[in-house]
């Protein structure tokens, strides 16, 4: 390899290695929640109420759609990440962006807040948004410092 080529290569930091993997698990739990949910999976669904239910399986086809992108984004995201490619910086941002508009047809625009609006299912949307934004934010970050190209 040439000397200029060297300098071109950025070296990886430690912390990339760690959020990507834990950003690809923590994504992964979401993919999970979507196929068992669409799969009407009876062991996993069990612990929800009749309500709950009757609300999952009558989400309109689109949000089917945002969530559907919003949790494979983030494994996606996640791969290109560890893969140090530039694409999931727009990967994330996608997936954000489709997270925001499940939570606000799911709490606004139907009767989601009635049904799953206990504090824990807030705080959980809270805490998902929290880590989409930063995995977004990170992304960024690495792409501005020349890490992903």
């Amino acid at each position: 390899m040439s000397e200029s080529e060297t300098a071109e290569v950025t070296k990886a930091p430690v912390h990339l290695w760690v959020t990507g993997v834990l950003g690809f698990l923590w994504s992964s739990i979401g993919t999970l929640d979507y196929v068992m949910t669409h799969t009407r999976n009876e062991s996993y669904m069990s612990a929800f109420s009749p309500e709950q239910l009757s609300f999952f399986y009558s989400l309109p086809s689109w949000t089917i759609a945002t969530w559907a992108i919003a949790v494979w984004g983030g494994v996606i995201g996640a791969i290109f990440l560890l893969l140090r490619k530039g694409v999931a910086v727009w990967i994330f941002l996608a997936s954000l962006i489709c997270m925001l508009i499940t939570t606000f047809q799911n709490y606004v625009l139907s009767n989601g807040m009635e049904v799953m609006g206990d504090t824990f299912s807030l705080i959980f949307t809270a805490v998902i948004f929290l880590i989409a934004l930063g995995l977004f934010l990170y992304s960024r970050a690495m792409l501005k410092k020349g890490v992903l190209k």
